[in-house]
């Protein structure tokens, strides 16, 4: 009998909520870390995951959960699920280094009959050319020797309604009865699984899901800047057309896509596209759209400080809100970065608001933080509200604040306040 039910390799936001729920639903688990760091502070009841409390994570250790640099509990475990990091690199291009860094480890310590699962976004073909391929090497033979599976992460970070238990599971399989074996094992802990007929589906049913996002994030952002320019209220005309009780859904306008699935996935699939010898003409669109957000709202600082006689450069430029999405402390893509760095190029003088960021740089340059709202507000000669975290008080910055963009459409417009 195998020593654990479960192995997660990479305890971050992905990694961490799976490790949660499985160990709530009585599986004994063990996650795999090659972060010192992050095994220490786990082990020890520090949580750095904002949907994992250090009483949840108490909680897990208290029922026998434990992180490890050691991989050879893969040997020991039942079921292996790789949910490492697949960012870009560069050149925009998917870095898979650490998937293949992964399955690596987990070939070494592969035994017969272990059900390996990809969560990891990446791109249709990836689990049956890349992961394959690789867990093979152990000699044991996908569909026979192992069973593999593709089962792509929905994970949204501070999102109170849905975690993983209630969001259903797209599970993929490399044969049916691999597929088989994977939903038997989500099921365990998730309310409803959803098998599709291969890995290539469920891989693809991830970047549809964010491409659809991010595609029409670029729709109402580019609506955003024409409007501005028509002298049309876009945020009074989205909340009217949301009257609409089909066939419309609401997206807003901002500052630029953040967090680990908007501005990354739609690569993955754009990637896909072009080895077929054609670009993704819709994908790299919106991608272009939503990469220039953060210089439009630098024009418009620029603009509202012109229209006041005050020069970007030298002016005091408080940025509100610098993580991804609002009353969590992602930092992961967060459009304030662009955004500060051309401030800062401009020579604004620039300072920071964020109940979840105690320390913020860009490029290695560190940006001061302001703990006290109502003076930073007074003190800048433009205020820029990038996040609206709960814990703002909004009324502050709208009757304190000299001169004010607000990128998210929650404040009230008048003679020193401008929505996007």
């Amino acid at each position: 009998m195998s020593t654990y039910d479960l192995a997660v390799i990479g305890l971050g936001y992905v990694g961490m909520p799976l490790v949660k729920e499985a160990v709530a639903a009585g599986l004994r688990v063990v996650g795999v870390e090659v972060d010192p760091s992050k095994v220490e502070a786990l082990n020890a009841g520090r949580s750095y995951i904002d949907d994992l409390t250090d009483a949840d994570l108490e909680h897990t250790l208290d029922s026998g959960f434990r992180a490890t640099l050691d991989e050879s509990v893969l040997a020991e475990s039942r079921t292996v699920v790789i949910c490492v990091p697949t960012p870009l690199d560069e050149d925009h291009r998917p870095d898979l280094s650490a998937v293949e860094g992964a399955t690596a480890t987990v070939a070494r310590n592969l035994s017969e009959g272990t059900l390996v699962v990809l969560e990891s976004t990446t791109w249709p073909g990836t689990t049956d050319e890349v992961v394959r391929p690789l867990l093979e090497t152990s000699g044991l033979v996908a569909g026979s020797g192992f069973h593999l599976a593709f089962s792509p992460e929905r994970i949204d970070p501070g999102n109170p309604k849905y975690g993983m238990r209630n969001t259903p599971k797209v599970v993929g399989g490399y044969t049916p009865a691999c597929r088989d074996h994977a939903v038997a094992f989500y099921s365990r802990f998730v309310e409803q699984v959803v098998p599709v007929s291969g890995t290539r589906e469920a891989e693809m049913a991830k970047l549809l899901e964010n491409t659809y996002r991010h595609v029409n994030i670029a729709l109402v952002n580019e609506m955003a800047i024409f409007c501005d320019e028509l002298g049309v209220d876009l945020w009074e005309a989205i909340e009217a057309a949301a009257t609409k009780p089909f066939g419309f859904q609401k997206f807003l306008p901002g500052p630029g896509v953040g967090g680990h699935c908007i501005p990354v996935d739609p690569s993955y699939l754009s990637y896909t596209v072009r080895k077929l010898g054609y670009p993704f003409r819709f994908v790299e669109l919106a991608q272009e759209i939503n990469e220039r957000m953060p210089a439009y709202v630098v024009a418009r600082v620029q603009r509202l400080l012109n229209r006041h006689r005050k020069a970007v450069n030298g002016a005091r430029v408080l940025l509100l809100g610098v993580t991804y999405k609002p009353d969590i402390a992602d930092e992961r893509e967060t459009p304030a970065v662009p955004v500060a760095r051309a401030l800062l190029d401009l020579g604004a003088d620039l300072v920071f608001t964020d109940p979840y960021v105690r320390r913020w740089n860009v490029d290695g340059v560190p940006v001061p933080r302001e703990e006290d709202l109502a003076k930073a507000v007074a003190e800048a000669d433009v205020t820029l509200l990038l996040q609206q975290h709960a814990a703002f008080d909004l009324s502050i910055v709208e009757d304190h604040g000299r001169l004010v963009l607000d990128t998210r459409g929650v404040l009230a417009e008048g003679e020193r306040v401008e929505r996007l």
